[in-house]
């Protein structure tokens, strides 16, 4: 991974540890606007998956709040990790249960293999969520094949992924006249 590719983590921390110091008000004001893009995020990630045919629509929702965050630059990254992860632990996990079925000793091996080729990627940052992938298709009982589990979740994901990046990119700009960003606590 580049050097900056850590930009987005410390950025976050910096937040986090300033965000310690902040007035009740400032903390009250970053946690409901946090909250509300979060929201609006997962409902409008949910609302078109069962249209779609995608029956866990939930995992759409849960992305788009795991990539919602006040900066633009961060929640790229995050999506991209969460889009990652699931790309390549679904690939393994469902080659994995294709191959060789749904046993204790699979899923561990799908969890190795996906985590190690996010650190072979360069993306180590996706390592954690390629293994949650894989615990989903190797450990969930569902209906139809693991590629078609695979390809669900993927599609899921991407669209969380989608939803939580144009939120966050339509709320900067929206307050971008008005130089805040109310869920930014170092503008405050």
């Amino acid at each position: 991974m580049p050097p900056d590719s850590d930009k987005p983590a410390k950025w976050t921390l910096r937040l986090a540890q300033l965000g310690d110091r902040l007035p009740i008000r400032a903390k009250l004001t970053a946690g409901l606007a946090q909250g509300l893009m979060s929201s609006v995020a997962a409902i409008i990630a949910y609302l078109p998956t069962k249209p779609l045919g995608l029956r866990e629509g939930y995992w759409a929702s849960i992305t788009a709040i795991a990539v919602v965050q006040s900066e633009l630059s961060a929640t790229t990254s995050s999506g991209r990790d969460q889009f990652a992860g699931a790309a390549i632990g679904g690939f393994f996990s469902a080659i994995i249960v294709t191959l060789a079925g749904q046993h204790l000793a699979t899923y561990a091996l799908a969890v190795v293999l996906s985590m190690l080729a996010c650190w072979l990627f360069n993306i180590s940052s996706a390592a954690r969520l390629a293994g949650s992938t894989a615990t989903i298709i190797m450990l969930v009982p569902h209906q139809g094949s693991a590629e078609w589990m695979m390809l669900s979740r993927l599609a899921e994901v991407g669209w969380g992924v989608t939803v939580g990046f144009m939120t966050v990119w339509t709320v900067n700009r929206v307050e971008r006249p008005f130089g805040k960003n109310p869920a930014s606590p170092a503008r405050h």
